[in-house]
């Protein structure tokens, strides 16, 4: 029997997959300390797609929260999500790198990041930079299902990825479309070809089967396994860290979690969904379906987004049909950030439109030239990269190179007396949010499930049709009034 450790995702992979980063930084500081008494051998903590998302909709500035957070956990690694380079908006490599710098100095010192192609030739430039800023990086083997994707293509890609040397590699399932039998043929392959280098395994329950697959990968040797706690679990996050601790204790492999200081934690969460209006993460039926149009369940609630619009949201059957057809058009990209935005937008458009490719995007555009990596160039169906490089706005992408300005340049553009950590957030946030913030963007006291009175107390206050509150228990007693208008007293 083996002993199996946990990464916790949360904060991170549960907040972004549920809530869309809707979790406000008091919150999430309410829950860290508990987090951090666990025992996960690590927890995701902060991504750079989290800065605009906390300017922008929640007013607070991020950095409290890295360096709150970081203050309150101290048994924990805490990682980065993310790259220098990656994302679906393209960032100067030099503010990017910044922000490997500031959260080093917090003492975050490790990132799990991707390329969208598993291409590690690209990827290698990644790590080498990171090193040199003194983070460490878990390197994903992103999983995929598709004629291209063989056991001979994930046997080299281990292979590619083992010889960058990273801290670890992750088998990563993004789409939630392993199932047990894949898992107990491919999971080997993996294994075999990375030699000594650790191996996470990191999977979302969209189809409902990741548990299942994280108990056959534990019996074949990947005992770090990627976890979260309800009720940002399941859905189209990570397994729940209590269902796989009763079975993996169950099969007879050791742990070293302590369950009963996530119990609060739990109620605690729960109670920001409840008060907040946020979903509940549940486990999710099989869908077969999955396997032809691979989208994403977080790009789904994008597609009927853009139907309603036009009003053919009945229409979205046909959107994941052909976004299966556009995918094999394209030459089965793995259905990531950014690729899947670029197929499901692409796809959503040949149907409200009526006619394929009768209009295009640029990211369409950009990919068919190899601009978001030269395997779109190269796979993509000839006649299908014909008609959409034939129009005249191809010629505008035909040339184009990403912008990637200097740090002095950026300074000499947003000011040069601003601080690195405001530069950051200008630069992924805009200026009109951050100037927008107020109290410097410190966010606001989170009443919580663990403080019942003082919330109590707080919505009696908001009551106008109440002027006297008697709160009486055994051994305690409490009696509050509201003064009359213009009384000093």
């Amino acid at each position: 029997m083996s002993h199996v450790t946990f990464v916790d995702t949360t904060l991170r992979d549960g907040n972004q997959s549920l809530w869309a980063y809707n979790m406000r930084t008091a919150a999430m500081l309410e829950a860290i300390e508990g987090m951090d008494r666990a025992g996960f051998e690590s927890m995701e903590f902060f991504s750079a797609t989290m800065i605009k998302k906390y300017v922008r909709e929640h007013k607070e500035n991020p950095w409290h929260w890295i360096r709150e957070g970081t203050r309150r956990a101290r048994n924990t690694a805490l990682r980065m999500h993310g790259s220098i380079r990656g994302g679906l908006e393209k960032k100067p490599t030099a503010v990017a790198k910044l922000v490997v710098s500031h959260l080093v100095d917090n003492g975050i010192r490790l990132t799990r990041n991707s390329n969208p192609w598993n291409d590690y030739s690209v990827f290698k430039q990644e790590v080498d930079d990171l090193r040199a800023l003194g983070m460490d990086a878990v390197a994903n083997i992103i999983y995929s299902v598709s004629p291209r994707h063989t056991d001979e293509y994930y046997a080299q890609k281990a292979r590619e990825a083992a010889a960058l040397k990273p801290y670890r590699i992750c088998f990563k399932d993004v789409g939630g479309m392993l199932t047990p039998e894949r898992t107990r043929t491919l999971v080997p392959i993996v294994l075999e070809n990375i030699g000594d280098t650790p191996v996470e395994f990191h999977a979302h329950c969209n189809n409902g089967l990741a548990p299942l697959n994280y108990l056959e990968a534990i019996k074949l040797g990947m005992t770090t396994i990627h976890t979260s706690i309800p009720p940002l679990a399941n859905g189209s996050a990570q397994p729940s860290i209590f269902n796989m601790l009763r079975n993996v204790r169950a099969m007879g492999h050791t742990v070293e979690m302590d369950e009963k200081v996530l119990e609060p934690v739990r109620e605690h969460f729960t109670f920001v969904a409840k008060r907040d209006g946020l979903p509940v993460g549940a486990p999710r039926a099989f869908d077969q379906s999955v396997y032809s149009h691979q989208v994403p369940g977080g790009m789904i609630s994008n597609f009927v987004h853009q139907l309603r619009l036009v009003g053919m949201e009945d229409k979205l059957p046909a959107a994941l049909e052909e976004a299966a057809r556009v995918r094999e058009e394209w030459g089965y990209p793995i259905m990531v950030t950014p690729l899947s935005q670029f197929v499901g937008t692409q796809a959503a458009i040949n149907v409200i439109m009526g006619e394929r490719y009768k209009q295009v995007t640029d990211q369409s555009i950009q990919y068919a030239l190899g601009i978001w990596g030269r395997q779109g160039a190269e796979y993509m169906d000839p006649e299908v990269k014909d008609r959409i490089l034939a129009r005249p706005r191809a010629k505008a992408w035909e040339n184009w190179e990403q912008p990637d300005p200097s740090l002095k340049e950026v300074r000499a553009r947003l000011g040069a007396s601003l601080s690195d950590e405001e530069l950051i957030m200008r630069v992924y946030a805009g200026d009109e949010a951050v100037d927008a913030l107020q109290n410097a963007g410190r966010p606001r006291e989170y009443l919580s499930a663990s403080q019942p009175l003082v919330r109590l107390i707080n919505e009696l206050t908001r009551q106008q049709e109440y002027t006297q509150v008697y709160i009486r228990k055994p051994g305690f007693s409490l009696s509050l009034g509201k003064a009359a208008a213009g009384d000093p007293s």
